[in-house]
């Protein structure tokens, strides 16, 4: 049996606001891109060309998420019977890698210019239009948090730190820019950029990490004591135990099975309905998309049944 905590009015309702999201996201980052652009044709410097690469990197990054969220949305077809929400967790590793990607070149262009020299122009005007990108990506990146979180969509979150790592990049960037035309040390830049390269790499490995469990369907130790709990606490009149208890998450969907035992002799109906009851609670205690899905078994019988399936398996 399955069901879920939302009529579907509401569930479209939030998808198109997950939709919005991505889509302003995607818009402002070209945007601050472009701001990027300006500001290192204006003062050549390293640790400006550092964030615009991050930022060209997270544009690329918002466009996937962007289909990564409409084909999440797709409902389920013949060959995809559980749905498309997976495409987010490809679409988060995805971003991750770019980042690292971004990370790689930063320093490769920092070291170069150690070595060759640095030449550093229009700090004021650079530091300018370094600081009205910051500010534009924080608006944006708290939004898509928010959003993200309200929505409980992994990819606008994922996408909404994404877009508030590039702040405090930027943050470092205009320090450096300030340091630099107070003292002429002119080394700063590219030690900065490289330090930028370090941090953004840490955020991309936390994105692929993240990635690889959704993949792999590692449980969430707080919803399994969630789910506990409310099992636990259900057991009573004819509902006895519960076993072989598995739940993962898709991206917005929870999944979860189990084995509930029931009192000997109660009728099929009987059983129906406790079963159905002890679904809503779930679905209550859970929140957002849950389906469960409960295998019905008597008390006397159900050792002898689940030793026949084990053996069928080893045949």
């Amino acid at each position: 049996m399955s069901k879920k905590n939302k009529p579907q009015t509401v569930t479209l309702l939030g998808r198109s606001r997950s939709d919005r999201a991505i889509r302003i996201s995607l818009m402002v980052s070209v945007v601050v891109f472009t701001i990027k652009i300006a500001a290192w044709l204006h003062t050549g410097a390293n640790s400006v060309l550092s964030d615009a690469a991050e930022s060209f990197v997270h544009m690329f990054a918002v466009g996937f998420s962007t289909f990564g969220i409409w084909f999440s949305q797709k409902p389920p077809d013949r060959d995809h019977l559980y749905g498309h929400e997976r495409i987010g967790f490809f679409s988060v590793g995805a971003e991750g890698m770019l980042i690292l990607i971004a990370a790689l070149t930063i320093c490769y262009q920092s070291v170069k210019s150690l070595i060759i020299g640095i030449e550093v122009v229009n700090l004021e005007t650079g530091a300018g239009i370094v600081f009205l990108s910051a500010m534009i990506n924080l608006v944006l990146g708290v939004f898509l948090v928010r959003t993200g979180k309200k929505e409980k969509n992994m990819v606008l979150i994922g996408n909404g730190k994404h877009t508030l790592t590039d702040v405090y990049t930027s943050a470092g960037v205009l320090v450096t820019l300030v340091l630099i035309s107070r003292t002429g040390y002119l080394f700063l830049d590219a030690l900065v950029a490289i330090a930028i390269a370090l941090y953004i790499s840490f955020e991309g490995y936390k994105l692929l990490r993240y990635a690889a469990t959704g993949l792999m369907d590692q449980s969430d130790d707080e919803t399994d004591i969630r789910i506990r709990s409310v099992l636990d606490r259900e057991k009573k009149g004819k509902f006895l135990e519960w076993h072989d208890l598995r739940h993962r998450s898709t991206g917005n969907t929870m999944w979860v099975e189990f084995h509930a035992l029931f009192e000997a002799g109660i009728d099929l109906e009987e059983a129906h309905r406790e079963a159905t009851i002890l679904e809503r609670k779930l679905i209550d205690e859970l929140g957002g998309n849950v389906i469960v899905t409960i295998h019905l078994e008597p008390e006397k019988a159900h050792i002898e049944h689940h030793q026949a399936y084990r053996d069928s398996r080893k045949d």
